[in-house]
């Protein structure tokens, strides 16, 4: 939701808007009472919309478009379906002559970036699969006479990092691409070689832009008034599509757009009818936007005919220093009352510990070290870096106490038990093995671990684990016999519904993860993908529930038939 509002009303997302894309009934999290270019686009000659794929845009919003399909973007494990009730859907609208715009907002890659991360070998293919889109699309526009005056823009909304997560500050993440496609395009540029020769880990491609970028320059190719909020500044791109003096209209209608929002936001303290002066030498940071307006009227307001390269540069750094400043206002804090509040919860944790003094100084080592424990971890919360990798703190907190436990049996001095004391230098290394198994976090996410660099290359060794996990789990259930049940046929229960529960689990990463099925009999995998998968998993939960209700009435009925007979 926060970066379709960018991309829609060209405005800076909040944090609000974040915790406002899992409020789904809220009414608030709806961008249909502001302005944005969709409204804009549908007003322009009665036209109308419409849109296929992720729901968020029906919900943000409603009643705006006139064919729809919507599709939920929490099901991450679906790579297949969620595009095809897009792309179906594509060819007869192609043949349609009754909309201003289509929005087509495919899902597949961004889920199989979060299940398997960008090198999936699903990646790949799902790519082809949007190229051959595109391809479609652009075929039609380039054709049909329909389409002579169409625009295609292909842009993803986020990026992700080497695990396929998106959120965090990485250049990965907060670099995603941005195509405008159209044959009148060919006037103003030859072409570039593509794929461009990168370096590895560079994200900067042609050229950089915002992302709310796209609300002006849109308004500006298709000709319709710029949403109100927006904070995005035409991309200089495609200026060269008009001539000079309706390059410098289009520019200077994004500054008197964005002027207003400065002037609302700062007051007086942005002086507008500053004249006068032309160069302002280094100005102070507060008077930058001044100044810079200065210019502009100073430019623009000459008798003579201004230079449209000078009134251009004046222009764009204007736009861009206002975008700077206005995004920036949105994380501006008052951090004297934060301050102050950090001061009041100090003072609180003060008297606690005066209180609790006395108690404190009598307490166990072990209550001691759990307090410690919660005093640090209190103070993780005070950086975002901390928290993103909040699991290393616990790594750490394990191994230390394991090795307290160590030290703390050997300076007893018992030595009943060799494998007590060695107990704790175990669990040490469990954890060890345990802090590899899955890197997580921001930091070390894509860096090498045993479930991605051992069992990829090792599937043998991954099932024989799987296998042996759930052979042990029906090991323990059929030592735990069901009241009133012969012991065989409890054992029969339990081993049936670890069977079918390996066998889903197996089919479901047969279609997850393939490459971990590599090594696998043939005939093994053909009859899991016969069996849908929602079946099996239904097998497995009503073996549960069976399991579980069998339990029960067994339990209740022999209790009743005992008090029936006075026993």
């Amino acid at each position: 939701m926060p970066r379709i509002k960018a991309i829609t009303t060209g405005s800076i997302p909040s944090f609000l808007d974040v915790l406002l894309n899992f409020a789904e009934s809220d009414r608030s999290s709806s961008l249909a009472d502001q302005d944005n270019w969709l409204s804009q686009l549908k007003a322009k000659q009665e036209g109308s919309l419409v849109m296929y794929g992720d729901d968020t845009w029906l919900k943000l919003f409603p009643g705006l478009f006139s064919r729809a399909d919507g599709t939920s973007s929490f099901f991450v494990s679906d790579f297949t379906e969620v595009d095809d009730n897009v792309t179906r859907h594509v060819p007869w609208e192609l043949m349609q002559d009754d909309w201003n715009g289509m929005v087509l907002h495919y899902l597949g890659l961004d889920h199989i970036g979060h299940k398997s991360g960008p090198r999936s070998p699903h990646m790949i293919a799902k790519q082809l699969e949007m190229d051959d889109i595109v391809k479609l699309i652009f075929k039609a526009i380039e054709t049909e006479e329909l389409f002579r005056s169409t625009l295609l823009v292909l842009c993803g909304d986020h990026g992700m990092n080497d695990v396929g997560n998106h959120g965090g500050s990485a250049q990965s993440e907060t670099s995603p691409a941005l195509v405008f496609l159209s044959p009148k395009f060919q006037t103003i540029s030859n072409g570039s070689e593509c794929p461009m020769a990168l370096p590895e880990g560079n994200f900067h491609y042609y050229d950089m832009v915002e992302q709310s970028d796209i609300a002006p320059t849109l308004a500006g190719l298709l000709a319709f008034p710029v949403p109100l909020n927006n904070l995005g500044v035409f991309i200089p791109n495609f200026l060269t599509l008009w001539s000079e003096e309706d390059q410098i209209s289009i520019m200077l209608q994004n500054a008197l757009q964005i002027r207003k929002i400065v002037k609302e936001t700062s007051g007086s303290s942005f002086d507008l009818e500053s004249k006068g002066r032309s160069g302002c030498e280094q100005p102070e940071t507060d008077e930058v936007l001044s100044c810079l307006w200065s210019q502009i009227l100073h430019i623009t307001e000459a008798g003579s005919q201004p230079c449209t390269v000078d009134t251009l540069h004046v222009l764009t750094k204007f736009l861009r220093h206002a975008q700077k400043t206005m995004s920036n206002t949105a994380s501006e804090y008052d951090l004297s009352r934060l301050h102050f509040s950090i001061g009041i919860a100090a003072l609180a944790n003060l008297v606690a510990l005066a209180v609790c003094a006395t108690w404190i100084s009598e307490a166990n080592p072990a209550l001691l070290w759990s307090f410690s424990l919660a005093f640090f971890y209190g103070i993780m919360m005070f950086a975002s870096s901390y928290v993103e990798e909040e699991h290393h703190f616990w790594y750490w907190v394990a191994s230390s106490w394991c090795g307290w436990l160590f030290f703390k049996e050997r300076n007893a001095g018992r030595r009943e038990n060799f494998f007590n004391d060695i107990s704790p230098l175990i669990l040490i290394l469990v954890t060890r093995v345990a802090r590899s198994w899955n890197q997580t976090g921001q930091k070390h996410a894509g860096k090498p671990d045993i479930a991605r660099s051992v069992f990829s290359s090792h599937t043998l060794i991954f099932w024989l684990l799987v296998t042996l996990a759930y052979l042990n789990s029906a090991w323990n259930l059929s030592r735990c016999r069901l009241p009133r049940i012969p012991g065989k046929a409890s054992s029969s229960m339990f081993l049936t519904l670890c069977i079918a529960a390996l066998r889903f689990k197996t089919a479901f990463t047969n279609s997850d993860a393939p490459e971990l099925c590599i090594g696998l009999p043939r005939f093994f995998v053909s009859l899991l993908e016969n069996t849908p998968l929602v079946a099996q998993c239904r097998l497995v939960f009503l073996g549960i529930s069976a399991t579980f209700s069998t339990a029960v009435f067994a339990k209740f009925y022999f209790k009743l038939v005992r008090r029936k007979n006075g026993i």
